[in-house]
């Protein structure tokens, strides 16, 4: 099972209702998890830290962050990053120095993101550098209960303005999701994704090849998301309590 977290195991600086227990029983019924995140403005361990706060014990190897597939990406093509992310995030990126030029790395910069960031990191991209996107999400739920715009808006205009694509790094990029199931040795068929984003959990996921995606009514859920986006759910559930009830009474289907 894969795990969204914001929206679905926390919102904001509060645990979801009934998500520790529904955790627990899907560790009790003996079905191994990963808790996939496109949250760009914490670092890794910032987010093991809070889930380590709302009582869910999680290791470093079970949770996956754009950031990490980045610094992978980093690795693999010996690129130095031009980071255009938010402050918080910038010490994942500590240590990398790539011989073989730059990689723009572009996640949920929040307030960085201002002409003259955006108008550098172009001139970055029309120089050369390689395109890294840590998430193409459109919004979030903000802290006042809200939806925000996302790194996804200004990926797009850097990719307008460039004529250059993106490269992906997190949901609903397959090597991601695919990234995680090898971890368990876990194939496409035997995967659920549970998640509260009907584009990039939902639809990303099944597009990825998992057999299933289960879309939850909390986080950044509006009504209607079910059917906005193709692939469409395999069920459409009010929260992680009923996620883990379905996938228990779906096993072995």
């Amino acid at each position: 099972m894969l795990l969204d977290l914001a929206g679905v195991i926390y919102d904001g600086e509060n645990l979801i209702a009934g998500a520790r227990a529904a955790v627990t029983r899907l560790h009790e019924a003996g079905v191994p998890i990963r808790f996939v995140s496109n949250t760009t403005r914490s670092r890794k361990q910032a987010i093991l830290d809070r889930l380590d706060g709302f009582g869910l014990s999680v290791t470093s190897d079970e949770l996956f962050t754009p950031a990490q597939a980045a610094r992978a990406w980093l690795g693999r093509h010996d690129r130095s990053p031009y980071l255009l992310v938010h402050p918080d995030l910038a010490p994942d990126f500590h240590g990398l120095t790539g011989s073989q030029g730059k990689a723009l790395v572009v996640g949920d910069a929040g307030e960085i993101f201002d002409y003259r960031t955006l108008n550098t990191a172009f001139r970055e991209l029309i120089e050369g550098a390689d395109f890294l996107a840590l998430a193409p999400n459109r919004t979030f739920k903000d802290a006042d209960g809200k939806l925000s715009l996302d790194a996804g808006a200004f990926v797009a205009a850097l990719e307008f303005a460039s004529q250059r694509r993106a490269v992906v790094l997190g949901k609903p990029s397959p090597e991601f999701f695919l990234s995680a199931l090898a971890s368990m040795h876990c194939s496409k068929a035997e995967a659920v994704m549970v998640g509260d984003d009907a584009e990039t959990d939902i639809a990303g996921a099944l597009r990825a090849g998992l057999s299933h995606a289960v879309l939850v009514r909390t986080g950044k859920y509006r009504r209607g998301d079910e059917k906005r986006f193709k692939p469409q759910p395999t069920a459409t559930v009010s929260d992680i309590s009923a996620a883990v009830d379905w996938i228990i009474a779906n096993r072995g289907i």
